[in-house]
This record gives C-alpha cells, structure tokens and sequence, in this order.
C-alpha cells in the first residue's frame, strides 16, 4: 500500500456513545425498510393500474368493433 494513501476506516473513530450510534442505525435501518416498502408498493400499483388500462383498452376496442360492424 502506498504510504501517502491513509485508509480512511481506519482512522475513522465514531463521536459520541454507543448508546446513540445504536439509535442512529435502528433509524436507517427503519428507513431504509420503509423505502423498500415504498418501493413494493409502487410496483403493485403499477401492476395494477396496467392491468386496468388492458381491461378498458380491450373494452373500448370491443365497442369500436360492434360500433363499426353496425355501420
């Protein structure tokens, strides 16, 4: 390893109590579970709101069909 290079872990020397820093992770730890159950359900309202749009799309395309053989 060159020696002009200093491994920033370690010197890296948390502030403050053990008490906090067990806080701070349980927050990111909630927080990052709550973005990944975000994320969960973005995914199945967009399933959802597309299996809509394939229903009326096929409706719609049903009714252009009857409309058009009645002409």
């Amino acid at each position: 390893m060159n020696a002009l290079v200093k491994d920033p872990m370690l010197e890296f020397k948390p502030e403050g109590s053990p008490q906090m820093l067990i806080y701070e992770d349980l927050a990111r730890s909630r927080r990052l579970e709550a973005e990944q159950d975000a994320h969960a359900r973005r995914l199945v309202r967009r399933l959802s709101t597309a299996k809509r749009w394939h229903r009326i799309s096929r409706w719609a395309a049903r009714r252009a069909d009857r409309v058009t053989a009645q002409l």
